[in-house]
């Protein structure tokens, strides 16, 4: 019997009847290959089901952001401004431990440097949103890194059985080993399935934690400052709701690109009762200018 006569066969069975379909190949497997496709089954569904809760979470999470650029430093006070976002947001979160932190303070005993205090608890808080936000990437990494050898037992079970059947039946021809080959075959590229969607998942998940984590950490830099500042250092924020860095190099770059080139050092108007070199002057508080 050739490869002709083999597949003239399986075509003249009847639909859902083939000897040669992935459920003839499990059946012929026995338990070993039916567990091994069903783990790789179940693998392939929580991969799936983690990738899209955490796009779901991370999505949230960037949204809230855009909220705390748009209003959130407009507000006149802290407590105020929590009420913009929403209550069970990352960003709330953060603000109230940063609230919390801030009255607990008080009622130290052995009250320690406010701002060590205070950057201790945002450090907390902030860790605390990150390992939630890596729940779940673990598995992704597991089933990514085992999934092709889980795959790889299918295919040596496989292999195996056309070994036997070989030795059995005292000749290699196509029927002899088709259904255990196709077997082995099956399990393979189920593994590969499995695997190669969960790394990518994994990879593209964490780039995203990656970038989400980089703004709560500008955020609570900007908290931190505010606070220990009692609310006199801030982000400004532009026409269009964006936070607006007051560093001086921002300025600079603002002067540049409007065309206006930065005043040099000590060509600055000088006010009333300070000297040419920034110092106040003593007794009238008239300015001193040296126009040798």
């Amino acid at each position: 019997m050739n490869f002709v006569t083999v597949m003239a066969a399986a075509a003249a069975a009847p639909a859902g009847d083939s000897p040669y379909g992935i459920t003839q190949a499990l059946k012929e497997g026995g338990v070993i290959s039916i567990a091994t496709f069903t783990i790789l089954v179940g693998m392939s569904i929580f991969s799936f089901y983690i990738l899209f809760t955490k796009l779901f979470e991370q999505q949230k999470i960037i949204s809230q952001g855009k909220k705390v650029r748009s209003g959130f430093w407009n507000s006149p006070n802290l407590k105020d401004a929590a009420t913009k976002l929403d209550q069970r947001s990352a960003y709330r979160a953060i603000v109230d431990d940063a609230l919390v932190a801030q009255d607990q303070h008080g009622k130290l005993t052995n009250p320690i440097d406010q701002h060590d205090w205070m950057a201790n608890s945002l450090a907390r808080s902030q860790g605390s949103i990150g390992a939630r936000l890596g729940e779940g990437l673990a598995f992704l990494a597991t089933v990514g890194s085992t999934a092709p050898f889980i795959g790889l037992f299918g295919t040596v079970v496989g292999i195996y059985r056309a070994l036997i059947k070989i030795g059995a039946s005292g000749q290699a021809s196509i029927s002899t080993v088709a259904g255990p080959v196709g077997e082995a075959l099956i399990m393979t590229a189920l593994g590969l399935v499995v695997a190669v969607p969960a790394v990518l998942a994994y990879n593209w998940l964490i780039r995203r934690n990656k970038s989400i984590m980089e703004d709560l950490a500008a955020f609570t830099n900007d908290l931190h400052g505010y606070i220990m500042s009692e609310g006199k250092v801030k982000p400004s924020m532009n026409a269009s709701g964006a936070a607006a860095a007051g560093s001086s190099s921002v300025a600079r770059g603002a002067q540049t690109r409007s065309g206006t080139a930065p005043t040099p050092a000590g060509t600055q108007p000088l006010t009333t009762g300070q000297t040419s070199t920034g110092q106040q002057a003593g007794g009238t508080g008239t300015t001193t200018v040296d126009r040798r």
